[in-house]
């Protein structure tokens, strides 16, 4: 194709001064023209020796930088403002410190270990995270969704139908026929913590590993409609498991599908036996923390300082249990020994492993996900990047340090996050000063804590979950946004609420991953129109002044094609072409067949070029063709008769044959990101069955990489060249339309153009034929705006 010239020249429109537009004048680019014009560079791909080397290879930039990524303080400590972050740091820490403590001791209920174990998970890990964490922000300890998946994983391998015993009354009373059994908490617990700390290493070894291996992208299918129904159902879970909590009343232990609603069906059976002085603890904690914490996110602007009311609370209801010794006149559940220092490192328990490890990988990958969401959102907030793979390494070994000291997983909380950066915390410093804080508690005042009434930590938990059970409020908002995420949404929730977190959330992965699929499958198919005088294309039926171009369909696919979508491309496609190439190419068979044999019994006589000629049938359809020199027509043996049929037209046998209104189609690739090996064979089938009969095909807008794979797939070869691919839409209907009016001799403008390039003569130089002849024709065909 020759080429001329490339011109852009911006102009002012004459109607419009304020509208600018353009001409653009280059060659017609089919994919081979392009690349000659441009000398397209193979690109030479690197052997895994190369590679490796690469990777292996090792410089004093390098090792600084790896250094660097493995311990981010390098980067942010050097550069620590001690005078404009350190007091805001330790404000931050003493605050957030105060509440890790309170929350450790809730989130150990859910978890099912005892108290003085979430005092630990609140502790430790933010010793290791400190050091390896890229989040400056994130208060780094238990997480209520967690805990709770960490307490119904414990629940299932040790229930307390497990360790039961005689009572000390009932072996003491021999006259008894009754023996009464009670739990025997010190060997349960002693378990519990067990598979506790075993669980928290398996997690640490998963995170660890999947950081190690750069595959954090795997967290990137929990989307936020998912996270936010499983969220919400495991806020759920927990007002209900803290609820039994609050009224202090008995109810088995469930685990497993409809595990919740037979809680709620134990807790409203045993609901005369509810504890009078835990509940009115409960219920006095959780309207002041509620009003209180409202008052906070209501006031923030004005208040320095949010009033850490969970603090304030738990400090006045140990007074008051201890002063009225509500457990031995009330019999109040209160947390009784929470024991002073810390544990000696364990390592994990290998025979367990096998039995947790699927509840281990499900909820170190939730705990991630929450942790690097709540961190990105800190992050974007202040300026700064979290690096997702680094931030698995971090909480790997945190989880692993944490695990050796019978603490179970670290991830962060959202609430106490929130509270130490609005108190003024700016780096990971707040985290220790708060970790500092938890070991003075641990050390010093844990046991001042014993007489504190667990209907209050209940209280406490519930009056937190008001953020997750907000989340409610997204369903109409996502509906109206995007109708699928809201059924994502939804069907998570009610999974999660129904089958358990772990089960629900891998349905809720399942159900997600299957709408993508139905998505490609069923892919937005349209048929594009041009706006004349221009180079778009847009669907016909989202504008009115936009038509087709006459004799050609352009069709849009704005999906990968691959094995499972490529029978609704095909059916369609046949939808806006208007005909099935297949069943036309039959008919024309059958039609042809019919002739064929009107033309041996002489019913039909073809002329001397092979038109078909009526014999006593009427023959409308075919003009007969006259030569003056010889007006009687020529009786040719019909075997050695090329039939030529208007298909147009009416035939001159009963076969309905589909008309054909164009000649052309042009497939819109541009959306195409990938194809199989499937698809490139049922599109270079649904190519050759166009051009049987008669019909153009024509493929425009492909990324190099799809036409890579199509070459690797073998849908080039001597029938299907790679001629047909042109670089846009308009290029390829320039080129039909050029074929159209000039067929294959060369378009004159552009001969008149190249004698202008040989003869070294200016290049906008008026022509000589009159512009009527050139300049419309020009237009015309190649649909430019002047």
């Amino acid at each position: 194709m020759c080429l001329f010239e490339f011109r852009c020249l911006h102009f002012k429109m004459e109607n419009n001064p304020s509208e600018q537009g353009y001409i653009v004048a280059r060659p017609v680019y089919s994919k081979p023209s392009f690349e000659t014009d441009n000398e397209r560079k193979l690109r030479i791909s690197k052997t895994l020796k190369e590679r490796f080397q690469k990777l292996c290879s090792c410089s004093p930039k390098r090792a600084k930088q790896i250094f660097q990524s493995i311990f981010p303080i390098c980067d942010w400590l050097p550069n620590y403002k001690v005078k404009e972050w350190l007091i805001g740091d330790v404000i931050s820490g003493v605050t957030t410190g105060l509440v890790a403590c309170l929350q450790g001791l809730a989130f150990a209920l859910l978890a099912s270990v005892p108290p003085v174990y979430g005092l630990y998970s609140s502790f430790f890990p933010i010793l290791t995270y400190f050091f390896l964490g890229t989040s400056r922000h994130i208060s780094v300890g238990p997480f209520p969704v967690t805990s709770l998946m960490v307490g119904l994983a414990i629940l299932s391998l040790a229930p307390d139908s497990n360790y039961m015993i005689p009572s000390a009354a009932s072996s003491n009373s021999s006259s008894s026929n009754t023996t009464s059994l009670v739990v025997n908490t010190t060997a349960r617990d002693a378990y519990r913590v067990m598979l506790s700390y075993t669980m928290t290493y398996l997690i640490g070894f998963y995170q660890l590993g999947m950081g190690i291996l750069q595959i954090g992208f795997l967290v990137r299918y929990l989307s936020d409609p998912l996270v936010g129904g499983f969220t919400t159902a495991a806020a759920f879970q927990v007002f209900v498991t803290q609820f039994k909590a609050l009224l202090s009343v008995p109810a088995n232990n469930y685990n497993g599908v409809l595990s919740i609603i037979f809680t709620i069906i134990d807790i409203f059976k045993n609901i005369g036996q509810t504890n009078i002085a835990d509940l009115i603890a409960g219920l006095i904690t959780l309207v002041v923390v509620t009003v209180v914490k409202e008052l906070n996110d209501r006031y923030k602007r004005k208040i320095p300082v949010p009033i850490p009311i969970e603090v304030i609370v738990a400090i006045i209801a140990t007074g008051v249990s201890y002063g009225a010794n509500l457990n031995a006149k009330y019999n109040a559940n209160i947390m009784k020994t929470i024991p002073g220092g810390f544990v000696p490192p364990k390592p994990p328990n290998t025979s367990m492993m096998s039995q947790v490890a699927t509840s281990a990988f499900s909820i170190g990958i939730v705990g991630y996900a929450v942790s690097v969401s709540v961190a990105k959102v800190y992050a974007a907030k202040h300026g700064y990047k979290i690096n997702g793979n680094q931030e698995l390494i971090a909480f790997g070994i945190s989880n692993i340090f944490s695990g050796a000291f019978s603490c179970f997983i670290a991830t962060t909380s959202l609430s106490r996050t929130a509270v130490q950066e609005s108190t003024g915390g700016k780096t990971q410093v707040a985290g220790i000063i708060s970790a500092f804080i938890v070991m003075i508690v641990i050390f010093a005042l844990g046991p001042l804590l014993q007489p504190l009434q667990k209907s209050v930590l209940a209280a406490i938990v519930i009056a937190n979950l008001k953020g997750m059970f907000m989340q409610v409020f997204d369903i109409p908002v996502l509906w109206r946004q995007n109708k699928i995420d809201s059924v994502i949404w939804v069907f998570t929730c009610i999974a999660c609420i129904i089958l358990g977190l772990d089960i629900g959330l891998l349905t809720g992965v399942v159900f997600e991953l299957a709408t993508v699929v139905v998505r490609t499958q069923f892919p937005t198919c349209e048929a594009l129109g041009n706006l004349p005088g221009t180079e778009l294309y847009k669907n016909i039926k989202d504008y009115k002044n936009i038509p087709e171009v006459p004799g050609i369909k352009i069709f849009r696919c704005s999906s990968p094609l691959y094995f499972a979508n490529m029978d609704y491309f095909k059916d369609r496609l046949m939808a806006v072409v208007g005909f099935d190439p297949v069943r036309v190419f039959n008919k024309r068979n059958k039609a042809l067949r019919q002739i064929h044999n009107l033309i041996k019994k002489g019913q039909l006589k073809p002329t001397k070029n092979g038109v078909v000629n009526g014999g006593g049938v009427d023959n409308d359809a075919f003009e007969m063709e006259e030569d003056p020199e010889q007006p009687e027509e020529i009786d040719i043996p019909t075997k050695e008769v090329d039939i030529q049929v208007d298909w147009s037209k009416e035939l001159p046998v009963k076969v309905g044959v589909p008309k054909v209104n164009i000649h052309s189609v042009i497939f819109d690739f541009g959306a195409i990101s990938f194809l199989d090996v499937v698809s490139v064979k049922s599109l270079k089938l649904i190519l050759k069955e166009f051009q049987r009969i008669s019909v153009s095909v024509y493929i425009a807008g492909c990324d190099d990489e799809v036409i890579h794979k199509m070459e690797t797939c073998g849908f080039f070869d001597e029938s299907v060249k790679k001629d047909i691919v042109f670089m846009t839409v308009h290029d390829a209907v320039l080129f039909v339309k050029m074929q159209v009016a000039y067929g294959n001799t060369q378009d004159p403008i552009f001969e008149k153009i190249s004698l202008m390039q040989d003869s070294k003569e200016p290049m906008y130089t008026e022509p000589e034929e009159p512009e009527e002849t050139y300049d419309n024709q020009y237009r015309a065909i190649h649909g430019l705006a002047f």
